[in-house]
């Protein structure tokens, strides 16, 4: 059968279409605050969101493009709860990780005796999701000979389990993933191109973290968060702030997923409170730079005379060859420093305000602002 093209380009002129610029900022937002799982602040992210609201209007099939590890079944999972579909199942299936032999029936499934050990008849996910969205993951994996059958489910919407003549009716969304080019897997016989066309009606791209630096920082805060809730320290973890400089320098061939594992190792590893350049494995500190001597002074000067420090410290430093943000960066220090005060005191935000030249409810406010710690540590109050 010829490949009806006019879904396929009415979908994409759908996906270009223009909206006025205030409701494209309103939808953002709305989509932002929905999808408060999904983080970042980068154009990069803003559009793979504002493409995310549209595709989830429609119930045509999404192919989302992206490197391992950049977060495609997150933005799958997203196109789900937008949808319609959303008070019925979301089914992830992972076509790589399952035997060839036996994901026929994982995703049909069989009748009794269709085959050796089919000893009862077993429902497939295309009919777990009915009414719902099932999530194809590294479709480009999927054997040939099953993409003729996932083919005709597009076409179709039918499927028979194996074993059985009897014809199903698949009412599922299909989103798939894939982190290969399957147009070169079409060009070498790879992936039938019947089938790309019909999954790649609404294409999705998942930017990789190099291409979206901005949101480096987010994304360490975020998972430094979600380690010390986890391991629940005396002491919360904490960057300073030349380790977010250094990180942001990394390439991250392995995405947001490298990211995670690598702050959680450094958590458990470091066991709460301060984490350094020195602290970071051997392959993440080659982007390390010349850190403005703005912190070192900043920091002995406290030592020495808290009271009047900040009074004192010079701003001076070199500007690193790159440039920095300086709002985030500034922030980063003292944020930095809150966290070394409250080390030093014990938690003790009498003590740790008066190191900083602060007063305790300024402090107390940073702090839950920012989430630098939990306001019901164990703490050593006068």
């Amino acid at each position: 059968m010829g490949v009806d093209m006019t879904k396929f380009n009415n979908a994409h002129h759908f996906l270009s279409s223009s909206d006025s610029s205030a409701s494209l900022t309103s939808s953002l937002q709305n989509i932002r605050h929905t999808l408060s799982e999904i983080k970042g602040q980068s154009q990069a992210m803003d559009r793979v969101l504002q493409t995310v609201g549209k595709v989830a209007r429609s119930d045509s099939p999404v192919l989302i493009n992206g490197e391992s590890g950049t977060g495609k079944e997150l933005i799958a999972r997203a196109i789900h709860r937008l949808s319609q579909r959303v008070s019925r199942r979301f089914v992830a299936i992972n076509c790589s990780a399952i035997p060839e032999n036996l994901l026929e029936s994982e995703l049909f499934g069989h009748v009794k005796g269709a085959f050796t050990g089919a000893e009862s008849r077993r429902k497939g996910y295309f009919e777990e999701a009915h009414g719902g969205t099932i999530f194809l993951d590294e479709i480009g994996d999927m054997p040939w000979r099953l993409q003729a059958k996932l083919l005709r489910v597009l076409q179709e919407k039918q499927f028979s389990p194996i074993g059985s003549n009897e014809t199903k009716f698949a009412d599922v969304r299909v989103v798939a993933a894939t982190n290969v080019n399957l147009e070169k897997a079409v060009a070498d016989k790879d992936f039938r191109l019947d089938l790309f066309y019909r999954l790649n009606v609404l294409p999705v791209r998942v930017p990789a973290l190099h291409e979206r630096k901005e949101d480096i920082s987010v994304l360490l805060n975020h998972f430094l968060e979600e380690s010390n809730k986890q391991h629940n320290f005396m002491n919360p973890a904490y960057f300073q702030p030349e380790v977010y400089q250094v990180l942001q320098n990394h390439r991250w061939p392995g995405n947001v997923r490298e990211l995670q594992n690598l702050v959680e190792r450094l958590v458990v590893i470091t066991g709460g409170g301060r984490i350094a350049v020195d602290d970071l494995p051997p392959e993440y500190r080659h982007g390390k730079i010349d850190e403005p001597k703005v912190t070192k002074t900043l920091e002995s000067q406290i030592q020495q005379d808290p009271v009047s420090s900040v009074d004192k410290a010079a701003p001076e430093g070199d500007l690193p060859e790159l440039g920095i943000n300086l709002t985030e960066y500034i922030e980063q220090l003292e944020n930095s420093l809150i966290l070394q005060a409250l080390e030093r005191t014990g938690n003790n935000k009498n003590r740790a305000a008066k190191l900083l030249g602060l007063n305790r409810t300024t402090l107390v406010e940073r702090i839950k602002k920012r989430k630098l710690a939990p306001l019901n540590s164990p703490s050593r109050e006068l």
